[in-house]
Parts: C-alpha cells; structure tokens; sequence
C-alpha cells in the first residue's frame, strides 16, 4: 500500500483501493519480494522520530521480549503453511469429545500469543482505549498481534450454530467474514513515542476518518470448517456469545481469493477457546503504556493472578496490559483482568487537520487520522477532566476513617424543641453478649447515647475506668443500624417511632469490630481508579441502546472490496448496487445519518455508471520502485475513470461523515494553536447564528402519522428566554436511503455574542403536526389537531472549557417509543426511549471565541445603612425584603430592590431576591454582582437551596451556594436529595461543584449513597438529561466501593424479579392470580437462596428469605403485591412491603417527602402530631415499592361493616378504635392520637392540595393514628366525576371523625383542641412557605404531570396565605375546618366509592362478618351454651350523649349464677343485619321498627323496645341450633370489659354532667388581644362549659363593648354556633382608630348571649376587662372565667 510522507512528518495512506492482482506470482519471486521488504522495513526503523509513519518502532521490537522472531513473514504460501497446521486432521471423523482433548492437548497450538507492543496510555477517560499495530498490507493476518477484533465467519460457512452469534474472549470468532476488517484504526501523532492505534468496536460512538487503512483477514475453506466443528463443541457452547454474520454478497467469488495467515497458529488455544476461566467473552478495549514512560510510575503491582502471569512475562520495560471488558464470565460474575493505570500522557500537540493531499498519480487522498484523535481527545476532556476531580475528592475520603467509613448505617435523627431538656423517661432492653436475658433500665430521653452505653456496660464491667466507651455502639434490634453516640437518645427517628406506637425499644450492645461492616470501602477500593463507564452496563437501561450491528471497520472493509470488484468487472451495475448497499449499512451503523455530499455522490455515482467504460479501467499496476508499491488500489486506475472519480468522491463523503459522527466539525478547544487567534467573547459583535441542516433517523410510523416538522428554536439563560423563540419553516420527510426531516435553514438571532451569558442555552424543540387523512394516529384522541412535541435538546453555547460552540454538530434527541414505535425494534419491557439525530451547523470563523470571567476587585466593599433611607423609601425596601417569596415580585420591585441593594447585607436571607432582580447577567454587568456576592453573609442551607434553582444558572453563584449548603447534617440532606438530583438539570457542566458535593456526601454517609443510587437510576429515564444522570451515576457506583456497589446490584436485582412477577400476576385472569403469584414467587426465592439483601426502601432492614404464603396481592386497579420478606436479624419482625407496577410513584415520594418535612417543622417547634411517616420509592418508569403500616385498615372497610351506607353514620370509627381498646385509658390515649393525627393530615393535606380523598386511600391505625395514602392527584388538580370535582371540601373531615374528636355527636372542649392544633400547624408551616416553594419548584423538570411549570406551585402559595398574619391565618383555617365538616359532598363521595367498590368485590374475602363492638368472635363451646336469655331492664347513660341501655340476663349451662351483658339498640340491630348475611336463606325471627315518631332517646320508647327486643331473643334462641349457636350469637351474650363495670351504669343513669344549676352561670372565654397600627385586635377564640338554666344545648354568640360607650357605636358581634355548651369561633373583632392612651383609659365588656328563636336571647355569662391592664405591644391569648356580670 502505498505511503504519501507530507511534509509535516505524517505519512498519509491513500484512500484508493488496492486493485486484485491479474498476475500469478511463484514461490521464488514472492521469497525475493518479500527480503526487498524486510530490507526496506529495517531502513524505515532508523528514521527520526518525526519522521516516522505508521512503521513499528525497532526500539519497541528488540525489547518484546515474548516475540519468539523478530522479523516476520510478510507473505504466505498455503501449501506450505498447512503442513505446520492442524488442519490436517480429518476434522470430519472427529468426534466433539475428540476434538475437545485434542483442543485442550498442549501439543496442539504452537506457540504461545504474543504480548502487544507497547505505547503511551491516552486518557483513563477514553470510553475506547487504543493499542498499536504495525503498517501491513490488505489481506493479511496482523503479524503476531492478539487483538480484540470480532470475526465473523462468512455465510458460505453457515452451520447449525448459525443463529447464535458467538465470540470468544479475545473477541475472536470462529465464523469469520470473507470482508470486515480485523484490524483496529491506526492514527499516529508527531513527537510522540511510539504510535498510537484506536480500535473501534460495535459500542463505540467514534469512527475513524481521513485515510485510514482497513485490513481484511483471511481464512481458508479447511480452517473455516475446522471452525464450525469447533462451534458444536460444549465448552464453545457454553461459553460462546451471539453475534449476527454479517451479509456479504458476491462471497462465492472471494472465497476463492482466500489465503491463510502464518500467524494464525500464533493464537493460543485459551485466547480463541473461551475455556479460560477468568475470562469475558468480549474484549472491548486494550490500555497498554509506553516503556518510556513507566518511569513515572512507582511500581507495577499484580492486582490477581493474571496481573502476575502478565508481568513474569515481559521485560522490565514492557508494560502493564488492561483488558477493559464488557460482559460476564459463565458463572455470571463481573471478571476483570487488572486495574486500570490511571496516568495521563502530556497533552498532544495540536495540530491542524490535514488538508487532501495529491500522490503522483494526481489522485486526491484523505487527511490522516490524527485529527481524528485528536478531536476525540477534546471531546472526551470534560469526562476526563470529571474524573480526574473525582478522584482528587476520593482521597479526602480514604477507607482507613472510620468516621467516613464505618460500613455499616447510623439511625436517622431528628431534632426537637426541648427534647434535650424534657422529663419523660423510656423503658430501654439491651441485648448483651454472654447475657442470657436483656438488661432492661429506665432511663431519660434526653440522656445522650454514650451515656446509655456506660450504664448497660455498668452490667458488664466492674471497672469503667478500664473500658473503652467509644469503641461501642447500640444497634437496633431487627435493623443494621447503630444508634449515634453523640446524640441524644429522644432525637433518634427509631426512638420517637417507638414512643408513637408504644412499642419496646430494644438494642444490642456490640463493639465496632463486630459490627457487620460489608459497605466499608477496602484499600483496593482507593486505588481502583474512577471510570464512569465500569459498572453501568449492568443497569438496565431505559433507553434504546445505539449498538451498531456490525463493527464499523467491517463496514468499511466491505465497503472498499465492493469498490475494488466495481472497477475491476464488467457488470458494473448489479457491483455499484452493492456498493450502494454498503454506503446504506454504514450510514445505518451511524444512526441512519446521511450527508447531503453521500446523496449527491450516490446519484452521481449512478450516473456515472451508465457512461461507456474507458479501456484504462481495465489496466491494473504492479508497479515496484524501491520495493514499494507507489499507487494506492485505485490509483493505477485512469483517473479520468468517471466510475472511479465518483468512487472517490463518494469515500471522501464516507470519512466525512466518520468525522462528523465523531462530532469532528472543529470544535473550539480543539482548534485553539499557537498559530490561531483567540478574541474574547465580551469584544465579539457578530450576532449568534447557525443553519438547522435535517433530522436524522425518521421512523417510519412517523411518516404515516405526520405530515409536516417544525422546529422551535430558543436561546435562554436563568431559564428566561433572552429573545423571542424563532420557528423554522414546515417540512414533510425526505427519502434517500432513510427518512429525514430537511430543513437546510439559517437561524439568525439578533443578539451579539457580547451579550451572552456564559450558561447560555441553545433549546431546539421538535414539534410535528398530524396528518389529518392519516387512519391512525399515534393520540388515542383523534379529535386532538394541534401539533405535537416530539422531543427537545439543549446545548450549551460556551463548553466546559469557555470556548464558543462552532462546527457542525449531531445532536441526539430522545422520544418515547410507546407513542412512537420504531418498526423492526423489539422494544424493552416499560418505557423505552429511542433517539433520532439533529444536524445543525453552527459558523467555524478562523479564530476562537472564549468566555473570560470579568475581575472583581475584593477590596471594595460597599454597605449602605438602612436607617439612612427615608421612611417611604425604608417601608417599601422593607416590605419587599419582609416577603416570603420572589414568586410575587414584579418589574418595578426588582428594580427597586437592585437598585438599593447595598442595603440589603445586613438581611443576607434576601439574597435570591436580590440576584433574581438583576436586570441581566450580561459580561459587563457581572463584576458588580461577584462583588456583591462575595460581601454577603453566608446564607442558611435551607435558604441557599433555593440559588440552585433554573433562575440562577451562572457558576459562580451555584458555587458559592454550594459553599453554604455544606453546612447541611447528612439527616437533612437525605430529606432533600429529590430536589438535589433535579437540580443537577440546571448545571450546565457536569465537573460542577453540587456534583462533587454529592458525591462527597455519598462517599461519608451509606444512606445517602443508597438513596443517591435510586434517584439516580429513576432519573435515567429522563429524556433530555438521562445522559447527564447516566455519568453521574457511573461516578457514584466508581467511588462507592465493591461492597456497596454489589449490595446495590443485588438490589436492583430483587426489583427486577418482583416487577416481573407484578406483571404475571396483573396479566393473569381472577381465579388464576394466586396460582401464578405462588408460582412467580418461587424465583424470587431462589434469588435470596444465594444472597440476604437489604431494602431498597430502608437499607437498614435485610431479608433472607421471603415467606411465601403470607405473599399476596391487593384487588386494586394496579393489582399490587403484598411482600412478606423473613428478617434477616432474629430479633427482628416480619417485613412486608406492597410493590406496584403501572402508577408512577414518584408524585407519592413527593407528596410523602413533603409530609415529612412538615413533621420534623412542628417538632422542632415542639408540637407532635403524631404523624405516620411510611416510606416510598420509585424503583423505575411506572414501579416502585410503598412500606406496609401494620395494624391499619381502610376507612372504607371499617364503615362497610355497617353496610354499604356506612359512611353517613357517625359511630363506625369510634366503636372500630373502642375495639382494639376495650379499657377507657386505652381508648382515651387512641381518641387522642387521633385528634392529633388527623390535625395534621387537615393540614398537610390542604396547604399541598391533596385531592382524590375517599375513603379507600385515607387509613386508621389500631393505636388511633389516621393517615393518608395514594397521592396521585395534589397541588389542587382534582378528580372530576363527570363536569363536578370530586373534592368538593377544602379537606377530608367527617362527622365520624368529629364523633371521635368530640367523643359523641356534640362539640366538646376536645374540638377545640383540634382547631387550636390545626391553626398552630398551619401557622407554623406558613413561615416555611419559601421553603416548601422552593422545594417544589426545584421538581419542575421532574415530569410529574401535574407540577409542570411556575404556575402550579400558586395553589401552594395561595393555600399559604404568606401575607397574612398568624390570626388571621387562624381565624381562614377555622373556617375552612367549618366547610369541611359541613360538606356532604365529602360523604356522598365516600358512598360512590362504597358502592364501586362493593360492585366488584363484596365483602372482604375469607373475612366473616364480625361484631364492631367485640375485638374477636367467641364460640359456645369456649363459653358455653345458653339455658335461658332475656332483657332484664334498661338504663339511661350519658356518655357523653343521653341514651339508653339494654340489661340482658343470661344463665348458661352448668352456672347458677346469671350474668349480665349491656348493649344498645343499635348492637342489636348490628347482630340481627349480620346474621342475615351470614344465613342468607333461612328464615330469621322479625326485628323491631327502628323508627319512631317523636323523640326516640326517652323512657316510653326504651319501654316499648325491651319488650320487642324480648320477644326478638325468644324466636332467636329457639330457632335452628345452626343459628342459635353459631359464633355471631355467642360473640354478642360474651361479656365485654365494659359489662364487668356494670355498677357504673347505675350511676350513668343519674343526671347528665351538664345538668343545671338553676340561676347559675359558668364556662370561660378564650381570647388573644393585640394592638398594631392604631388597631385594636380581640380574637374571640373559643368558650367551653356553658350552662343553661333548662339543660338544653344553647345557641351562642359573643358581644362585645369598649366602655364607657353612651351611644352603643363600639357594638361587635360574633356569628351564632348552634346547639353547643362549647363552640369555637376564631372570629376578630376590631377597633380602629384608638391610641394606646385612650385604650388605656377603657374597659372592654364582653358577653356570651343563646340566640332563640321563639324567645328573648338569654345571658349567659360575661366578663370585663380593663385594657390598662394589657401590655398592648405584645399578644396575649388566656382564658378568662365567665361571671354573672351586667351588660348592655
């Protein structure tokens, strides 16, 4: 082949194609040819270094010392070389076992593989590494050299393996191409030494240019058969990977042109028998170093056996080999050979891309490859320059500190007001090691850890003095958690768990040592360099994977052969056809881009080939001056040849397109020489413009579905367009050899350069518009004729090095497949994304533009006093700076507020608003801003927070916000990494500083790695920045360390397996659901069989085994799975989890994430609300895992035991809590819980505009605890029945839970304890709106469907009330508690979904009905039967409302005595409804009418009822014996703990506890009074207490007087509460216009009045208050007794 040497020092190889030589050549002739060339290769080693071309350096070859010759053949002669082969063996008399020993036999390969020579390492970043080979000629087998190329074996060969594709793990394959090319791609650059090689594999996104050379292996008939009985053989079979041939036309015919390689027995029988144990099927890339340069290394240590085996064989100066592989071993475990060197070379020189060169015979050749190179050099530099910083940071984290290394996980805190200084003791049981029983002691909340451990070693040591204390931690039984040492014991999140379920705490005392540490990073985990590539292709990805189909080097190779047969034979056409059809296969290979020089090469190629022929074409040279051939394979052709000129056109356009997919158009860092000017942006005044070319890649259903494109293009900075958007011109699809969108149209913004801001974006959105006569379109609603958005990609203008975007660029733009399938693609199960490709042309001016940041003079400091301001000036400054948000600022504010800025330092929290008002972020405008960012006071983390949203894009402020938000505890920033991650979309570089904080975090803290992990493979999904997310995820798994790296693995595993299952069983029709889940769940247990795994929901709790018969499935629309997984820690329960599959759970972790938040907010502050906090996690697209609470049921099916109308009765949640605690103190601490519970869930519910609320997603604990769940519809977007919104009342609040807060069917003073609670959270979360704002904000690009832009986050603003003060807040609240209560809509809504849900599944299944009022069912044969039953007599209660009770006498078998039950009417009607269900077809005795004219709770009724209810349990007892004594009977006569207290019911039957006192007057008032702005404020709170003279419930109101007042003008008045002794009002009354001086000298008169209608209002009862009294600069809220006093 010939060498052009430029006079640069580079030797070009010629693009034109070897012609096939006409001429027969004997043995002789051939010997001399090849000395004249080892002659000649010997003279080349002795030229200088910048002299040198592709030949191997001498140098390298003497000291290889594994080379077993030095020089090598150059040709080969098969009738000689098949006597050395094994070939010989009759290969078809063998059988497979045969050939198997004979494989195996030593004897059988000649000689071992030699070791590649060596060269400099390029850049550990490298996604494809480089090795180096010497120049040789077409045809033949790479002299002595094992390379990790992929053969395939022509389909002349075709065998019954032939559908598995299969390469061993040197990336040899026995089935092997008659073209594709075996040989890497060789670049070289000047002055460096030796040479560098770059090979492209299927995976790789490079591809060579210029002219660089492909080679062509052979292989002879005999050996190809010898192959294919290999490739039946077992271990082939077993070990063996698939790969496709690839299509070879005109095969027969080259076939015969095959000749075999002497150096084909080179390869040892372990490198192309995948018997090697420790091997990987698929040899993706090979890092070697330089000898000269492996003096800068400090030792070369074998990391495993083979690291050792490579070693002993080289000479000192050889190098150390990586192998980078890409598969697995047959066990399936991850094999590498070594660690990789992490050592970067110098810089290599910049140097110019060669232009097209001339050979002597005037045909034109490409430019070399080292431009090549040398661009994926600088595009990989970002990711280089990425991990060079990450592992700077990975030293700061070395495994030896335990303190960031512990291995194991430390128990969650949270801090609370006063829980250092509170009284309340804890009964604790600590495991001991040698100690039969726990040690169980008393002990403060408040007491530190440390502490606890020195009391429970008091048990063990005698000795304190002796005995480390820090060397101990208190583990959490059932957890793989400890307790933190320096905190107190209060503030651990499992303590305050314990407190709220009343559950015994119980830890284990161990010793650090013996602690299971399986996540601590170890010493080879520091020295495993990072690479971002390693571990992810063990994810799953949610994407498409691009994988060519061929290598493109076989493309190539097949490409330049059809070329050489099109200009040697006759029939030119049918040979064009297959050149086409390559040009076709490479284009596919490059993700079906297709340059318009392809397109016009292509039809001028078509043309060309209907022209007369010229007599030279059928000329062929062997020209041999100096012993070189000087023309290249098409250079002996005449190059007038219209044929060959188009030939030659269209392999330029081939390389022309290889570089740009490389992304080669010249990319600013890479183009910034000595020789080339640089001019700065801010002096630039050209206007931004570039040419949107077409889009590549067009599925075809998109032709059918659309019928015109459309692009809208977008330049933002702080996520604010800088100008306004510009849409390109409508265009269909275009078909050359695939479908494509053209444009070809310049874009001109009109803005100069100068004015942009460094973090620049450029956004093209691709919209497409419906082909309205299409049948089918891909929107289920054929109504729809808007376009649709296909997909969006941004670029940065400035790259990570500063320098302005120009050349052309290929962009890639991800789109859903559901919506859009591609035809012929097999997608992945859930949601895949696939991409198609923009080409846009940016100008290449000749000289760079780079972005400098401006100097800021820090020994300025300006600071202005705000007492300086005049008062107008000062209040409206003020005002602004006093607001909770910058949501509500408008032009005018902003203006205002930058402008006197300087006054604002001594507010540092009103930092954001200041930076969001910059009127722009311009180069000229930023010394200011720097300058006054580098004087502000550090913020709090939480406040910071909010500088990483889309309004602050610039670098320097995200940096100095990460600077503060450092100070965040690891338990906070666990709470808020969703909104970190999401953040990670507005850096616009990926070496940022929020990463490397992350990252930092991770590598201290377990939990937040873990939880990192999962955010990050759910981000994966995100079409425009799932690339981002992809390398950082790379990073965290890199410097994470082996242990936790395989514990997640396993992990995400387990999802896997049970997302499969949720699927079968969702799929599976009724009867059959169970059957399959049984049978899924057996693989799952197989999975935990071979490994314990944690919980990706809490990796604090390990599972070994799953209990399968507890494993069930829920009869919701999504049909989820119920998990119950056996705990790996014998002192641990049960773990169960629900699993889903179908709803997207990540509006769940929002909502949930924000609950919690508010929780730890009214803690701190000191209000427990007893909140239940469940985990969840969204494990994948439409997946995820939601924590089971235990002892917990639907509202819905506590209400249905009263039938299907159950909702509208008032009693169904008392009597279910009074069932599972029967004592009074039992069910008073599960009343209060309630109360507390629900306040909470009021609030939290509305201010996040919960909706969708019936009563299958809101959920009752045993204990009391109400609690929410399915957050699928918030932020106000409620469910519609039809055109009416379901959520009809600001929250979910019943009458059935006013029963249980009021303890009965009337307000009591414990309702207004609710109200109070309400008020008091709601208040406490309104001074955190900015926090709850800006939290939600930074999940806008999340792609909840319903928190889509700025606007949805007003419904959280709105519900805040931010501008409103604390009464007032109180006084909105209150009503908002009185609408809810009062809607009916509420109830109807929970009857609808009573009924649906009945419609289809009935009662609950294997649930019998039972009695609400009895925790269990008895049987008679417990008890004993019954010889008489009859109501004895009847009772009045209060208790707390006045009715009546029914005394019923019983005499059971074998007793003298009788014993006495007591039930109510409406216990007997439940007994009676009950056994109509359970005994459908018998005939039951009449039950009484329960309805009755007149007042039913009096004497005559009861009378009446006793003698009915008699007569009832006559028929009853005397009935059939199935129903008479059946468990539903016996469970009513069983006596319940309230029939053993039956002296209190005598008692009970005395007057009520309100009765009067005739003329006497009681209760008190709550008032707050407050005095601000010349305004006197009385918040008329609640009265509790009230007395009336007949014991009626009164009607209430209050009025109020400022006295001394003649005229009666000072009147104010309440609204009436109805039918109350204590109603609440949260009312203001207010006086305006009073100085404090004379409101000192008044009185304030306030009365309580009942409004009657047929009668005079009544008093009833006042007080009076003097105001001198007050200290009216401050609230006071206090009871005041009413008394008998006057009023007006």
């Amino acid at each position: 082949m010939a060498q052009i040497s430029s006079n640069n020092g580079f030797k070009q190889c010629s693009s034109h194609l070897e012609a096939t030589r006409t001429k027969e050549v004997d043995k002789e002739e051939a010997l001399q040819m090849e000395a004249e060339a080892l002659a000649k290769l010997q003279k080349d080693r002795r030229v200088t270094d910048n002299q040198r071309g592709f030949e191997l350096s001498s140098n390298t070859r003497q000291k290889a010392q594994v080379y077993n010759k030095q020089d090598y053949d150059l040709m080969v002669f098969p009738e000689s070389d098949s006597q050395k082969r094994a070939v010989d063996i009759d290969v078809e008399k063998l059988t497979q076992a045969e050939l198997e020993k004979l494989l195996l036999d030593d004897s059988f390969e000649t000689r071992k593989t030699p070791v590649l020579p060596v060269t400099p390492v390029l850049s550990p970043s490298f996604s494809t590494q480089v090795y180096l080979r010497p120049t040789i000629q077409r045809g033949q087998w790479p002299p002595g050299l094992s390379g990790p190329s992929t053969y395939t074996l022509p389909s002349i060969y075709q065998s019954t393996y032939s559908s598995k594709q299969t390469a061993f793990q040197n990336g040899f394959n026995p089935r092997m191409p008659t073209f594709p090319s075996t040989e890497p791609i060789y670049l070289t650059f000047p002055g460096q030494s030796p040479y560098f090689s770059y090979p492209l594999t299927p995976a790789t996104p490079f591809h060579p240019q210029g002219s660089l050379p492909v080679y062509r292996p052979v292989v002879s008939p005999d050996m190809a058969k010898l192959f294919d009985k290999i490739a039946s053989t077992s271990e082939f079979l077993k070990n063996g990977k698939a790969r496709t041939d690839l299509e070879i036309t005109n095969s027969k015919a080259t076939v015969n042109n095959l000749q075999v390689s002497p150096k084909s027995e080179d390869i040892s029988k372990f490198d192309w028998l995948d018997l090697d144990p420790l091997s990987k099927p698929k040899v993706d890339s090979v890092e070697v170093l330089d000898h000269e340069e492996e003096k800068n290394i400090p030792g070369l240590l074998a990391e495993d056996p083979w690291d050792a085996v490579l070693l002993e064989e080289r000479s000192p100066a050889s190098c150390h080999l990586e192998r980078k592989v890409n598969g697995k071993s047959p066990s399936g475990a991850t094999v590498t050979r070594s660690q990789s060197l992490n050592i970067r070379t110098t810089q290599f020189t910049k140097v110019q891309g060669q232009i097209s060169q001339k050979d002597p015979n005037g045909t034109s050749s490409l430019s070399t490859g080292s431009s090549l190179l040398q661009e994926i050099e600088v595009q990989n530099e970002e990711v280089a320059a990425f991990c060079q910083s990450i592992t700077k940071l990975k030293t700061n984290f070395p495994y030896t500190n335990h303190w960031t290394n512990p291995g194991y996980l430390l128990s969650p805190v949270t801090v609370q007001r006063n829980i250092c200084g509170e009284n309340a003791s804890v009964k604790v049981s600590i495991e001991i090691e040698g100690f039969q029983l726990p040690v169980t002691f008393t002990c403060d909340v408040s007491s530190t850890v440390e502490i606890i451990i020195m009391q429970a070693l008091c048990w063990v040591h005698d000795d304190l003095n002796q005995v480390d204390v820090g060397s101990y931690v208190l583990k959490v039984c059932g957890q793989e958690e400890v307790l933190q040492n320096n905190h107190c014991l209060g503030s651990h999140e499992y303590i305050q768990n314990c407190r709220k379920w009343d559950t015994e705490i119980k830890l284990q005392l161990l010793t650090f040592n013996a602690m299971c540490q399986d996540l601590a990073r170890t010493a080879e985990d520091d020295k495993t360099p990072v690479d971002l590539n390693k571990y992810l292709h063990q994810m799953e990805k949610p994407y498409k994977e691009v994988m060519t189909r061929y290598p493109v080097e076989e493309l190539l190779d097949s490409y330049h052969n059809q070329v050489e047969l099109a200009l040697q034979i006759e029939n030119q056409h049918r040979a064009v056809d297959q050149v086409i059809k390559a040009v076709r296969k490479i284009c596919s290979a490059l993700d079906g881009v297709e340059t318009l020089a392809i397109t016009e090469s292509v039809k001028k190629l078509k043309r060309a080939v209907n022209l007369p022929r010229s007599k030279s074409a059928d000329v062929t040279s062997l020209s041999g001056e100096g012993g070189t051939s000087k023309s290249s394979s098409s250079g002996s052709l005449n190059p007038e040849n219209p044929v060959q000129i188009s030939m030659d056109q269209l392999t330029a356009a081939i390389y022309d397109l290889l570089r740009l997919h490389a992304n080669c158009g010249r990319s600013p860092a890479n183009c910034a020489q000595s020789n080339r000017n640089i001019k700065e942006a801010w002096t630039t005044t050209e206007q931004l413009q570039f040419t949107i070319f077409a889009a590549h890649g067009i599925s075809s259903n998109w032709v059918s579905n659309y019928e015109k494109y459309y692009l809208i293009c977008s330049l933002s900075h702080n996520g604010k367009d800088l100008f306004k958007p510009i849409q390109s011109k409508k265009v269909g699809t275009y078909k050359n050899f695939f479908y494509l969108i053209k444009w070809d149209e310049l874009i001109i913004f009109p803005i100069q350069i100068s004015q942009l801001p460094l973090e620049s974006l450029l956004h093209l959105t691709l919209f497409g518009i419906l082909n309205q006569s299409s049948g089918s379109s891909p929107d289920s609603n054929k109504q729809r004729k808007g376009p649709e958005t296909l997909g969006k990609i941004s670029l940065p203008l400035f790259d990570f090095k500063r320098f302005l975007t120009c050349g052309t660029k290929l962009l890639y733009l991800w789109t859903s497949s559901h919506t859009n399938p591609v035809p012929g693609t097999v997608p992945r199960k859930g949601y895949v994304m696939e991409r198609i490709v923009l080409q846009v042309d940016f100008p290449s001016p000749t000289f760079d533009v780079i972005y400098t940041t401006p100097q800021v003079d820090r020994s300025i400091i300006q600071q202005h006093n705000l007492e300086t301001l005049k008062n107008d000036t000062k209040g409206k400054l003020l005002d602004i700076l006093h607001r909770d948000s910058s949501l509500g600022l408008s032009k005018e504010d902003k203006a205002f507020l930058w402008e006197k800025r300087y006054y604002c330092l001594k507010h540092p929290n009103c930092l954001p608003k200041v930076l969001a008002s910059a009127p722009n972020w311009k180069w000229a405008n930023l010394a200011k801003t720097y300058s006054l960012l580098q004087q502000w006071s550090p913020l709090h983390p939480l406040t910071a927070l909010e500088l990483l949203d889309s309004k602050f894009a610039d670098q320097e402020v995200r940096s100095v916000a990460v600077t503060w938000i450092e100070a965040i505890s690891d338990d906070e920033l666990t709470d808020l990494l969703p909104q970190f991650v999401q953040a990670l979309k507005y850096e616009i570089y990926l070496n940022s500083s929020l990463v490397r904080f992350l990252l930092s975090r991770a590598l201290g803290n377990i939990h937040i790695a873990h939880n990192l992990y999962w955010l990050l493979k759910d981000a994966l999904h995100d079409a425009q920045f799932g690339a981002r997310y992809e390398q950082v995820l790379g990073a965290l798994l890199s410097v994470g360390g082996k242990g936790l790296r395989e514990e997640l693995l396993k992990q995400t595993k387990l999802v896997q397996l049970l997302g499969g299952v949720a699927e079968k069983v969702r799929q599976a029709s009724g009867s059959a659901r169970q059957v399959v889940l049984q049978r899924s769940m057996e693989r799952v247990q197989s999975f935990f069989l071979r490994n314990k795994c944690r919980l990706p929901l809490n990796p604090s709790l390990v599972a070994k085994e799953l209990n399968i018969k507890s494993c069930s499935f829920f009869s919701s629309n999504a049909m989820p799975l119920k998990v119950t997984m056996v705990n790996a820690d014998p002192m641990g329960e049960e773990i169960n989890v629900m699993f889903k599959v179908g709803e997207d759970l990540r509006q769940d972790m929002l909502a949930l994430q924000m609950i919690k938040i508010m929780d730890k907010i009214w803690l701190k502050e000191g209000l427990d609300l007893r909140m239940v906090i469940f985990k969840c996690l969204s494990t994948g697209r439409d997946r995820g895992m939601v924590e089971l609470v235990p002892a917990s049921d639907t509202l819905r099916k506590i209400q249905v035991e009263y039938g299907v109308t159950g909702s509208f009765k008032d009693k169904p949640l008392a009597e279910w809590l009074r069932k599972y605690n029967p004592s009074e103190e039992e069910y008073e601490k599960a009343s209060e819980n309630f109360i507390y519970s629900c306040a909470g869930c009021c609030v939290a519910t509305y201010v996040l505009g919960i909706c969708d609320r019936h009563n299958d997603n809101i959920m009752l604990r045993s204990t009391g605890h109400m609690f929410h769940i399915d957050f699928g519809k918030f932020l106000g977007h409620a469910q519609m029945f039809g055109s009416f919104k379901r959520d009809r009342a600001p929250f979910v609040l019943t009458s059935d839970m006013a029963y249980v807060i009021n303890g009965g069917e009337k307000p009591t003073i414990r309702f207004q304890l609710f109200v109070d609670l309400c008020c008091q959270a709601y208040n406490l979360i309104r001074k955190q709106t900015n926090l709850f704002l800006n939290l939600l904000s930074l999940m806008i690009p999340s792609g909840l469907p319903e928190l889509t832009n700025i606007q949805d986050l007003k419904y959280v603003r709105d519900a805040l009330q931010p501008q409103t003060t604390d009464a007032e807040a109180t006084i909105f609240f209150t009503r908002l508690i009185e609408s809810s209560l009062g809607s009916i809509a509420t109830k109807f809504n929970f009857f609808i979904h009573n009924l649906a849900q009945l419609r289809f599944s009935g009662l609950p299944s294997n649930d019998e009905p039972i009695l609400s009022f009895s925790p269990k069912t008895y049987s008679f044969r417990q008890d004993g039967g019954i010889k008489e039953v009859s109501v004895f007599t009847y009772h009045k209660k209060y208790n707390p409302d006045k009715h009546y009770i029914y005394v019923v006498r019983i005499l059971r078998e074998g007793q003298l005595e009788p014993s006495f039950v007591f039930r109510t009417f409406d216990e007997f009607q439940e007994l009676h409804n009950k056994l109509s269900i359970i005994f459908p077809l018998w005939k039951l005795p009449g039950f009484p009418n329960r309805m009755v004219l007149g007042r039913t709770h009096i004497k005559d009724v009861a009378a009446k009822r006793k003698i009915e209810l008699n007569s009832y349990l006559q028929s009853l007892m005397s009935a059939s014996t199935d129903v008479a004594e059946c468990d539903l009977v016996c469970t009513f006569f069983h006596p319940l703990l309230r029939d053993e207290k039956a002296e209190g019911i005598a008692r009970s039957a005395d007057a009520g506890p309100f009765s009067p006192t005739p003329g006497q007057i009681g209760g008190a008032v709550k008032l707050s009074i407050s005095y601000r702005n010349g305004t006197l404020f009385i918040m008329v709170m609640h009265i509790k207490d009230l007395v009336t003279e007949d014991g009626a419930d009164p009607n209430p109101y209050v009025k109020t007087y400022l006295l001394p007042d003649t005229h009666k003008t000072s009147k104010r008045k309440t609204k009436i509460s109805r039918k109350t002794r204590n109603p609440t009002f949260n009312e203001m009354l207010v006086y305006s216009g009073y100085s404090k001086e004379t409101l000192r000298q008044r009185e304030l008169q306030l009365s309580v009045l009942s409004a009657e209608s047929l009668r005079e209002n009544f008093f009833l009862g006042g007080v009076t208050l003097p105001l001198k009294d007050f200290n009216l600069s401050k609230e006071t809220v206090k009871w005041y007794q009413l008394t008998a006093a006057t009023y007006l």
